[in-house]
């Protein structure tokens, strides 16, 4: 084979592995772009404003995003704030914050469909002068029994074959106010045979007379959500509106409001699965419940998955980035372990934290030997696989703090930690001796006695003699009291999610609360949400909700796998 034909085979793999590696929708984008549908790119992120973001939004901000990004175009943050009913500004706020917290760069380009209801209003009238669509007196029952059914065609309503004039002139009133809720609906008029059940002459505005967030009192007539979302798109210039499978039924819906409303530069819908996560709760009603009987202190507590509660807990918008690359982007519905997840967190850190001491579950610890009053101060490594991230000094004394389950009276087969007459190594600092131990009236271990070997200080050279156990410990003196929360999943996995009932399954030990932990002072100074490696325990942040410089409260991100496991 010569030369040339090489060169060129390589780079048809090269082609082909490129091509592999782009998922779907970046496919049909290239097409577009390839083939002069669309000169540049826009994508939007359209949250309705009713509740608190979750995981499963972090997929569809990252994959906008991500696409604007890659094919350099543009993003757009739009609520589609068309439902009063259960909209707030403080939902606004909290996913906006959301938004730019996770990556979503949308710069100045914040948009409201509440905005464009002037212009849905005239796209409405439109449709009317054009025929292709009249208002309706039946009533929301009769409505659907007019629909039909999946093997039965619906009929048309009797009020189907109002003139242009009189449709006109009963929308008009309609915007006016001079009907009653429920009353009067303006329906598009397509096909009551048509089997897909979304183009039988859906309802696309409806009396309500609501307060909205951002319009106040300016109108009493809504857009239904299949009418206003093609328009908003369309106004905003979006080239691809990305949404999840279940909007695939109502692309036809979606692709007939641009097409009978005109638009220049229709946006092309494209749907993809949603992502689940085994054994979480997402459902608004469910965490709204959780909150209102007081099982969680809010949508922002860390047993939650809303991106809210994963910042508070100490998640990365890093991590969740990490995590929506593993878990893809395809048509095919699917679940993801929340072991992923705790995957990527521990990933993201373990490299960029400092790892210190941190005793959970103290006992005292006393060296006999030891001089009192002395203080020393030893080098340790802030992060043992970087070194870039340098060291500190940690004070020793005679009195430390160790880990309860870091000491037995009677060693479990295969246990190397500190026992009578055993002898482990203190972490960055000395190989201890175990001499006796003080137990409280209830047989409960209350102090441990060693003597030290001042021959073995860390970094010395001492090798003449192995151990098998280290342990960790706080300088009694100088260690800074915190309280530490330690967070399980929510659910009870074993059981599930849900009962047979609709209830749901929760973990009575899904936190629990250590007032009397003891870290070392390299700490102080810390804030809200600087996080750690508490070592041989796991990842913990400073609680951006509740911790103060008077008080640290830290949050277990995610715990370290256990190299002792009991038999």
């Amino acid at each position: 084979m010569e030369n040339k034909d090489i060169i060129e085979e390589k780079n048809l793999e090269t082609t082909e592995k490129e091509v592999v590696s782009k998922n779907f929708i970046e496919m049909i984008i290239e097409k577009d772009l390839e083939e002069g549908k669309v000169q540049s790119i826009m994508t939007r992120f359209p949250p309705e404003p009713n509740g608190y973001l979750h995981i499963g939004h972090a997929k569809s901000i990252l994959l906008n995003y991500g696409l604007a990004k890659k094919y350099g175009g543009k993003f757009n943050l739009r609520f589609d704030d068309t439902n009063p009913t259960k909209e707030k500004t403080e939902f606004v706020d909290s996913i906006i914050e959301d938004v730019k917290w996770i990556g979503g760069n949308f710069e100045d380009r914040l948009f409201f469909a509440s905005d464009y209801f002037g212009q849905m209003y005239e796209g409405a009238v439109k449709l009317i002068k054009k025929g292709k669509a009249f208002v309706c007196d039946l009533t929301a029952e009769e409505i659907r029994e007019y629909r039909g059914t999946l093997t039965e065609p619906g009929k048309n309503s009797p009020y189907r074959d109002r003139s242009i004039e009189e449709n006109l002139l009963l929308f008009e009133d309609m915007k006016e106010g001079k009907y009653t809720d429920g009353s009067k609906v303006l329906r598009a008029k397509i096909d009551m045979a048509s089997p897909n059940i979304n183009m039988r002459d859906p309802v696309i505005y409806r009396v309500a007379r609501m307060t909205h967030h951002n319009t106040g009192d300016t109108w009493c007539i809504y857009p239904m959500y299949d009418f206003a979302h093609p328009i908003e798109d369309a106004i905003e210039g979006i080239t691809h509106s990305i949404c999840t499978l279940e909007f695939e039924d109502h692309r036809p819906l979606y692709d007939w409001v641009v097409r009978e409303l005109e638009y220049d530069c229709p946006p092309k819908q494209i749907e993809f699965a949603k992502m689940y996560l085994t054994n979480v709760i997402t459902g608004k009603r469910y965490i709204k419940k959780l909150v209102e009987d007081g099982i969680v202190d809010g949508w922002d507590d860390p047993r939650l998955v809303s991106i809210s509660a994963l910042r508070r807990r100490g998640f990365t918008p890093e991590s969740i980035q990490m995590f929506m690359e593993l878990c893809g982007v395809s048509k095919s519905q699917s679940s993801v372990d929340y072991a992923m997840l705790e995957y990527c967190i521990r990933e993201d850190l373990k490299l960029k934290r400092p790892r210190i001491m941190a005793v959970l579950d103290p006992i005292k610890l006393v060296i006999t030997n030891y001089p009192e009053g002395q203080v020393e101060y030893l080098e340790a490594p802030n992060n043992q696989e970087n070194e870039e991230m340098g060291a500190r000094q940690i004070p020793f004394g005679r009195e430390l703090f160790i880990e309860r389950d870091d000491f037995m009276i009677e060693p479990a087969k295969k246990y190397f930690r500190l026992y009578p007459g055993n002898e482990v190594r203190l972490m960055n600092a000395y190989f201890v001796t175990c001499t006796d131990y003080v137990t409280d009236q209830a047989g409960n271990v209350t102090e441990v006695h060693c003597t030290y070997d001042p021959e073995t200080k860390s970094g010395s050279g001492f090798n003449a003699r192995k151990v098998k156990g280290t342990i960790h410990w706080v300088a009694a003196e100088t260690a800074v009291k915190a309280e530490v929360r330690l967070y399980e999943n929510i659910v009870d996995e074993e059981k599930g999610v849900y009962n047979e009932d609709g209830s749901l399954n929760l973990n009575p030990n899904s936190i629990i609360i250590l007032k009397d932990c003891f870290i070392e002072p390299s700490i102080t100074g810390a804030k809200a949400p600087d996080s750690f490696q508490f070592l041989r325990q796991g990842f913990f942040c400073l609680d951006i909700k509740d911790a103060t410089p008077e008080k640290p409260i830290f949050n277990r991100i995610v715990s370290l796998k256990s190299s002792y496991k009991p038999e």
